[in-house]
């Protein structure tokens, strides 16, 4: 076996490659080529796909998040990797040499995935209200062994409108702990800092060429240590981000049209799912629109189709064609725009949102919301808002740490419909040229395509 460093340059595209002199020179040893992704091009989706080798019709991670139906509910970021409905790479490696070892560090689905060293952000959330920065780590000691050796993971530069080159630099140091200290034949490593300003700001902004550049000088010391070893090193990503103007408020149009019910909590405005005839769970570009009576598809599909930034509604047989006809995903799929987006605002009136609503809150949001990437611009003093917040707290107050706006027109960047040029999508970098054949990769030969780097074929 060849021991094999993964990096996952979350964002990073043909064009932005100019920017980062490490990635640009291993490619021009190497071999690059853009990697054809999947519909929809979000993190979890990807991310099964180039692990299982197949589509999500297969693997079943139709998007970050999906409704329930026997629940009635709207999850989105779970972490337990029994969702995913394949065999993953590592244990197709395992199968054929035992010896094998894999360690997967932040990429999704992480908790209880049957690795030899996993660590993902599990936050601690205290009755009181608190979110207090944690990992979750397989070995259960490797926790300890991290947090002792770099600090506390800092969940905050993580997420959120504080968020930072300094969690990157955190999850690449823990890698580099990894690779030093257990060696593992496969290590799988998601490295997100461009996905911060490249949705805030959009590609083009003339700040992100230094942001391409400091992940890049992340990845130097792992490539380092990887050449070293004589490991092979592939970087790879999952989508582009491409400019966008365009928030499409999909449940908004639902809800007027009579089909998406709320309910009333302290005069704020909840989801009810499970009460509506119809409602759309909103991730970046793409939508799963869940209807309740089949008699009723054809209309709501008419009405998507109608809405302005809408490019195309899929039905069964649209599913089939873009492999996402499985139970999970919705009776109808709406795809945005290249220059749209799609909220997950269900409320009319900004006064009638819930609570939650300008907090970061990735698990009780219905959708995706982008806009927990900024501080709400009507705040005049974000930074002294959030410390009075925490001060309060400090003192054993319940306090909502209220700070993102609903502005929605503040997202710049946008991903999850396959770019319309190869350079604005996403690659596949490797200092195997050889195992590479000519023209792009499909997202669906990423797995055998890193067997074929652990088991090279004896000459």
């Amino acid at each position: 076996m060849t021991p094999t460093l993964v990096l996952n340059v979350v964002g990073l595209t043909p064009a932005l490659l100019k920017h980062a002199p490490r990635l640009q020179a291993l490619s021009q040893a190497g071999a690059v080529r853009p990697l054809t992704t999947v519909l929809p091009a979000v993190t979890t989706t990807v991310q099964s796909t180039l692990l299982t080798g197949v589509l999500p019709r297969e693997h079943g991670i139709v998007a970050n998040g999906w409704y329930f139906r026997d629940l009635s509910e709207i999850w989105l970021w779970r972490q337990s990797n029994k969702l995913v409905q394949a065999e993953k790479v590592w244990e197709t490696a395992r199968r054929r040499d035992p010896s094998f070892t894999c360690a997967k560090l932040f990429w999704w689905y992480n908790m209880y995935a049957s690795v030899d060293f996993a660590v993902t952000p599990r936050p601690m959330y205290l009755a009181d209200g608190r979110k207090l920065p944690d990992i979750h780590t397989h070995p259960a000691g490797l926790r300890d062994e991290l947090q002792g050796a770099l600090g506390d993971f800092p969940l905050f530069r993580f997420w959120g409108p504080g968020s930072d080159i300094v969690s990157t630099e955190w999850i690449a140091r823990s890698a580099l702990h990894v690779l030093e200290q257990h060696r593992p034949t496969l290590s799988l490593v998601y490295l997100p800092h461009l996905d911060y300003d490249l949705q805030r700001f959009g590609p083009n902004h003339p700040a992100i060429p230094a942001q391409v550049a400091a992940v890049d000088a992340l990845c130097g010391p792992l490539i380092d240590k990887a050449r070293s070893i004589g490991a092979h090193v592939v970087v790879l990503s999952e989508y582009g981000i491409t400019e966008v103007s365009r928030p499409v408020h999909i449940n908004r149009a639902l809800r007027e049209a009579g089909w998406l019910k709320v309910r009333l909590e302290r005069g704020l405005e909840q989801l009810d799912a499970g009460a509506s005839d119809a409602f759309a769970v909103a991730d970046h570009q793409l939508a799963h629109v869940y209807v309740a009576r089949p008699e009723l598809v054809p209309e709501v599909a008419a009405c998507l189709a109608a809405l302005p930034g809408v490019e195309t509604v899929l039905d069964d047989a649209g599913k089939r064609a873009a492999g996402l006809d499985h139970a999970r995903s919705g009776e109808l799929v709406a795809v945005a725009k290249a220059d749209s987006w799609f909220t997950y605002y269900h409320f009319l009136d900004d006064a009638r949102a819930p609570d939650f609503a300008r907090t970061v809150e990735i698990h009780r949001k219905p959708g995706y919301d982008p806009v927990e990437l900024f501080f709400d611009p009507r705040i005049k003093f974000p930074k002294l808002a959030v410390a009075a917040r925490l001060a309060r707290r400090a003192l054993g107050l319940r306090t909502l740490m209220d700070v993102i706006g609903l502005d929605a027109t503040l997202v710049r960047g946008s991903h999850g419909r396959p770019t319309d040029r190869p350079d604005d999508g996403p690659l596949f970098i490797t200092t195997a040229p050889e195992l590479l054949a000519d023209g792009p990769v499909p997202a669906t030969a990423v797995k055998q395509l890193l067997l074929d780097h652990l088991f090279p074929v004896a000459a």
